[in-house]
């Protein structure tokens, strides 16, 4: 789809050359539209894919590509673009960013727009919009003004979609790489201005008590007005509150921010700036909650109003400092990577690497071993071996060596192998990492397998932590496993992030420093929801942060034990304080529903699940069960109210209440439960994203590998028509290619293809 999506693109801006803007008047030229065509299809991704905001105009007409202020008379254009092209809008006026960080969280709302320059005047096109987001994004809301009609975003529950009969299906949503969500408007006139307004959720990442925020923010030189007097400005305000009442040390930021406020853990700026060109930078910002030692605290809040849950919420966070003397666990590591057909190439390469590169960080005193399977296992050593230069240069060789992906999917064998290397460890860790881009029919059955050993175990138990790589396996079963086993989880979806985040996660589930985490006296309470059920242990890699509900009256001041790496036990006592300011529904909003759905999976409760669904339509969070849908309505109707994403939960109207709108279905936003099918078929993760572009990307590269220069607002249907040293054949051949490329750059090109003149 990625790769599909760039491709689009790249058509889409060569189509775009056809457009006049007068005389003097030239678009900036790009690095990517000037490209080698000789360069790695992947490159082409990377070159087009949005690295911000972007509205799209989506053209199957290429006859319709033209400026509708100052017409040029362009050639007729025979033949249809399959898929159709999409050419970047020009983006005018003010960009704006409100950005409100909390915890780890950041709820990003943005707002811009953009001009339909590159369709005729009374022609319509559809305008498809790209909404990239950072790490772990989700996409809450959208708001869009065109001339005539507004639209607003609602979700609803899936089992609301048997009123889809009513509902439009050209919305067309659809989930980029797992960070970029593209959806379309339908039919806006040439020359119109599109106001969009988006707003999603995510995650700072953390460092040695370091956060650090990163917002899509760099829009290409193609997205810049044509025309000397035309204002651009930028304004981005930023609110940081550290969630904890500690003071906050701005450490670095990539654009000139200037400060409006300042208290005790909590600070405000500003970016407002007129400029020549649209930033070419994402906004960054880090700052420090600084403290030598291991702290944490309790936050208790009263639910909200028309809360589906009317008992009281709580969380409670350990940081882990920044004192040295904490040592981490030393580690027994065992991990379990998958070789199976669909992890042939890239996925394989990616996955090796990020494991060699995790073998790396092992200190000499841990101990490792590797098993790689697929319907059979192969064990890299009989024992544990201890993490020396010389066992990993071992290991290296025999990953490059001895290991090739073919053959189908098989986790419970190797998994209990695993289990069996680490059943007399003592004194340490014992971690399994799993690493797999496939689903099984016996997942729950792993799960109840593990859930029943693991009391069992020693005086530190197994910790499991599993990585995904694409959407084809159970992202909820591997989240699952994680969550019985202690440990975390994450994914990456596509071959080229494989190795940094299979490292990241390995830096954080390795380095612990207090395990076996418990806290006392809420068994007390009259009831208790804890997600996750079993608490993590502390790394130096991320603070720890537990929520949920309950119903009685909860200590004051909170005992949380544990044991250190020196096996000493370790008890601090929290404050718990009533906060009213703060957004519970944003900080843990979205690991709430991804913990409940993956419980909905393994218990199969269908109370769970609408559980789950209500909680999406109250916070805003997408979820599994339910959709998002985006109603139109026309200017001269009475507009109903905005359902803004901070207030939604108290303001959800049924879908079946708006039945005169036109509403438009996008969809759902997650990745669902995994696909037996692709898995068994040994199909690679992301192999869905090209198959549709390959015939036209085929053609394509047939007609520019030939090139010798472009001709400015020529296509090949008006050269067939004019050429005289063309006969039948070779027209009907050219034909062919035109249709699927709707036009090609070159007449020389069009001369050498059929071979004439």
């Amino acid at each position: 789809m990625a790769r599909e999506f760039a491709t689009c693109v790249e058509y889409g801006l060569s189509l775009s050359k056809r457009i006049y803007y007068g005389k003097e008047m030239t678009p900036a030229a790009t690095a990517a539209m000037t490209r080698s065509v000789s360069e790695k299809s992947s490159d082409v991704a990377e070159s087009y894919f949005p690295t911000a905001v972007m509205a799209y105009a989506v053209v199957s007409e290429p006859e319709l590509v033209e400026n509708p202020d100052v017409p040029s008379y362009q050639p007729y254009v025979h033949g249809r673009c399959e898929p159709p092209a999409l050419i970047p809008l020009h983006m005018h006026g003010v960009v704006t960013m409100e950005i409100d960080c909390c915890f780890d969280h950041a709820n990003v709302c943005f707002s811009g727009a953009w001009r339909v320059h590159c369709i005729k005047g009374n022609s319509k096109c559809d305008v498809r919009i790209a909404v990239p987001m950072g790490e772990q994004g989700s996409l809450l809301g959208v708001e869009v003004d065109v001339p005539g009609r507004s639209c607003h975003s609602q979700l609803i529950e899936a089992e609301d979609a048997n009123y889809k009969e009513k509902v439009s299906k050209g919305g067309n949503g659809r989930l980029m790489r797992g960070s970029v969500y593209t959806f379309k408007i339908p039919q806006v006139e040439g020359g119109a201005t599109v106001s969009i307004k988006v707003i999603w959720s995510q995650k700072l990442l953390y460092h040695e008590g370091q956060f650090s925020l990163n917002v899509p923010f760099s829009f290409p030189a193609f997205v810049n007005p044509v025309g000397k007097k035309i204002s651009k400005r930028e304004k981005i305000l930023l609110n940081v509150s550290s969630g904890v009442g500690k003071e906050i040390l701005c450490k670095s930021t990539s654009h000139a921010l200037k400060e409006l406020r300042r208290e005790v853990g909590k600070m405000g700026f500003l970016y407002d700036a007129e400029v020549l060109t649209w930033s070419s930078a994402d906004f960054s910002f880090s700052y420090n909650v600084y403290s030598k030692d291991l702290f944490g605290g309790v936050l208790l809040q009263s639910p909200l109003l028309r809360d589906i849950d009317d008992r009281q919420m709580f969380c409670f966070y350990l940081f882990p400092g920044n004192n040295q003397s904490m040592k981490a666990f030393r580690k027994e590591v065992i991990f379990i990577i998958d070789i199976s057909g669909s992890m042939k190439g890239g996925p394989f390469e990616s996955a090796k690497n990020g494991l060699l590169s995790s073998l790396q960080k092992l200190n000499p005193e841990d101990s490792f071993n590797i098993i790689a399977f697929k319907m059979d296992t192969y064990l890299f050593s009989s024992v544990m071996e201890q993490a020396t230069e010389e066992a990993i240069i071992e290991a290296t060789r025999w990953l490059n060596d001895k290991l090739t992906a073919d053959g189908g999917t098989n986790i419970l064998g190797p998994l209990k192998q695993a289990i069996k290397l680490l059943a007399e460890t003592t004194n340490s860790i014992p971690v399994i990492f799993l690493i797999t881009d496939g689903a099984v029919e016996d997942e729950r059955d792993i799960c109840n397998f593990v859930k029943g050993y693991l009391p069992s175990g020693g005086s530190i138990s197994l910790r499991i932590s599993t990585f995904g790589i694409g959407t084809y396996c159970n992202h909820h079963f591997l989240r699952m496993l994680a969550q019985i086993g202690r440990g975390h989880f994450d994914t990456a979806y596509d071959a080229d992030s494989v190795d940094f985040r299979m490292q990241k996660l390995f830096t954080t589930a390795s380095s612990i420093i207090l395990a076996d985490i418990t806290v006392d006296a809420l068994e007390h309470l009259d009831s208790l929801e804890l997600l996750p059920f079993c608490i993590p242990d502390l790394s130096r890699g991320s603070p720890l942060i537990v929520s949920g509900r309950y119903s009685g009256n909860f200590p004051d001041p909170v005992k949380i034990s544990g044991t250190l790496a020196d096996m000493r036990k370790f008890t601090i006592d929290l404050k718990a304080q009533k906060t009213k300011d703060l957004p519970f529904d944003r900080v843990v909003g979205r690991r709430q529903i991804d913990l409940l759905t993956a419980n909905a999976w393994l218990s199969g409760s269908k109370e769970l699940e609408q559980k789950v669904a209500k909680m999406s339509i109250q916070t805003g969070f997408p979820s599994e069960y339910t959709l998002m849908v985006l109603h139109q309505t026309l200017q001269d109707e009475k507009a109903p109210e905005t359902i803004l994403i901070q207030d939604v939960f108290n303001k959800i109207n049924p879908l079946k209440k708006m039945d005169l709108q036109k509403t438009i279905m996008l969809g759902n936003l997650c990745v669902g439960f995994g696909n037996l099918t692709a898995t068994a078929e040994n199909i690679p993760p992301g192999t869905e994203e090209t198959k549709s572009s390959e015939a036209t990307e085929m053609l394509f590269k047939a007609a520019s590998n030939c090139c010798g220069r472009v001709v400015d607002r020529c296509c090949c249907m008006c050269f067939i028509q004019t050429c005289s040293y063309m006969n039948n054949q070779c027209a009907i051949v050219l034909s062919q290619i035109c249709a699927a490329l709707a036009c090609v750059e070159c007449i020389n090109c069009c001369i050498e293809l059929c071979e004439c003149g």
